[in-house]
């Protein structure tokens, strides 16, 4: 969460209302099933041009982690017209930027240009959409662009490597328990028949949705996805497993050693997610809660964990964190992670953060507190709103999870009505061994022989 001064927290909340009510998005949906939302915003003669799919690393089976992620890498490497790469030399000839993402719950594309080209980004993601084509060759050379991909950013970090085994160790039924990278061993031995079957399964337009924020007008861009987008043959949606993750009955530890500097500490708790904005179900107000403790916790300088954990001469940690999992289509966990002071252990950071959680839970919050983490979260509402790509992102992530376009506009609401009492509450209710799970990086000196690796050609991030 982003941090501001007192004087500027006043001025973001003065400007909340009129931010907030800008035109609102207009939702459409397509012959064949796709979706289209568009939001204009007129502040600036540029549009963010976004295919969001309800599919990501959760929707892999056991053997092929990686997939969707691969697969994502592979839109770039051509159509039935047009060649490997000439996607992204054509956006940038229009004077646009672009790339992809993927994450345990969806994938994404995106474009932001002039809104004059508005057209032309949607007839080129159109194309690829319904007609990604290439050769064995690529997907061979693009293959290890992702392996070396996972190299860098989890087997050479060590924070990334702990999370992985985290996860790995926390769910035993949830696909959360995949890396969204894939396993090393499942890209080693992917084929280029297993990405085309993915996109055959999953690139259907029931699955998907096209985002459009900036300076248009709704009405033509509902004409130009009809023209570009509605064309595309419809096809079903295949059905999904649940997978629900069981109960866990005990703590579960994990250590992971690793070459570090320091020492590193993270606790996982299995905790509600907001599932929708029905306000009969109370799972949805303690997930609320959680998140309005994790920022009492970590939302602010000099919030609890910063003065309890990291100031004074007998500070127990360099650093201390607090988040909590609101929005995903799986399960989620509230995380409070550690590095030790020089000095200091592991498990007295452990013990520490625990204690935090544990006094809110026995003598709650004070109403400043409670109501400095609220004037937060409008502010950063209030600057994420300036950003085309920001309100293109909520719209879409909303959308995967099933929710309303208003959902931000409610969440806020929401939130504002959160109580000291539930979030006491919260605190004394979630946050037993029965939900934890604690990894411990164990650092390890570097090994000299090691090379340093470079950005890997070719990687879309």
């Amino acid at each position: 969460m982003k941090r501001y001064t007192p004087l500027l927290l006043a001025f973001f909340a003065l400007l909340a209302a009129p931010v907030l009510a800008q035109p609102r998005a207009q939702q459409y949906t397509l012959e064949n099933g796709m979706t289209l939302i568009v939001q204009p915003d007129r502040r600036a003669p540029t549009a963010v041009h976004m295919v969001w799919l309800r599919v990501g690393s959760m929707d892999e089976v056991d053997g092929s982690s990686g997939v969707a992620h691969v697969l994502e890498h592979m839109l770039f490497k051509g159509t039935r017209t047009l060649k490997a790469g000439e996607f992204s030399r054509r956006v940038a000839a229009l004077g646009g930027r672009e790339n992809a993402f993927t994450s345990t719950d969806y994938t994404g594309y995106f474009q932001q240009i002039p809104a004059t080209r508005l057209e032309d980004v949607m007839k080129l993601e159109a194309d690829r959409f319904a007609n990604n084509r290439w050769a064995d060759a690529e997907f061979k050379k693009e293959i290890e662009v992702v392996k070396e991909e996972r190299r860098m950013r989890t087997e050479d970090n060590p924070r990334a490597l702990l999370y992985e085994t985290l996860n790995a160790t926390a769910y035993t039924a949830s696909p959360y328990r995949r890396p969204i990278v894939g396993w090393m061993s499942d890209l080693e031995s992917m084929t280029p028949d297993d990405a085309r079957e993915f996109y055959r399964k999953w690139y259907v337009p029931a699955n998907a949705v096209v985002v459009v924020v900036g300076d248009v007008d709704a009405a033509q861009v509902k004409r130009l996805a009809d023209k570009h987008y509605g064309r595309i043959a419809p096809r079903a949606v295949p059905a999904r497993k649940p997978r629900t993750e069981p109960l866990q009955a005990g703590l579960r530890r994990v250590a992971v050693k690793a070459p570090a500097d320091q020492a590193y500490v993270s606790l996982a708790f299995k905790v509600p997610g907001l599932r929708s904005l029905s306000e009969s179900d109370p799972a949805n107000d303690d997930a609320l809660a959680l998140t309005v403790l994790a920022a009492v916790l970590d939302g602010y300088s000099g919030a609890r964990l910063e003065r309890a954990l990291t100031q004074g001469s007998d500070r127990v940690a360099d650093s201390a964190g607090a988040s909590n999992g609101l929005l995903g289509r799986g399960p989620q966990m509230f995380v409070l992670d550690g590095v030790p002071a020089p000095g200091k252990t592991a498990a007295q950071v452990e013990a520490a953060l625990r204690e935090q959680v544990a006094r809110v839970a026995r003598e709650g919050i004070s109403a400043a507190e409670l109501e400095r983490v609220k004037t937060q979260w409008i502010a950063s509402e209030v600057y994420k709103r300036d950003s085309l790509f920001n309100q293109a992102r909520e719209i879409g992530t909303y959308w995967v999870l099933g929710l309303p376009l208003d959902t931000n506009d409610q969440l806020l609401a929401r939130l504002r009505g959160v109580t000291a009492a539930q979030v006491q509450s919260v605190a004394a209710r979630y946050f037993g061994e029965d939900q934890l799970t604690v990894a411990h990086l164990l650092p390890q000196p570097p090994d000299p022989n090691r090379p340093r690796r470079q950005p890997a050609a070719g990687s879309r991030h």
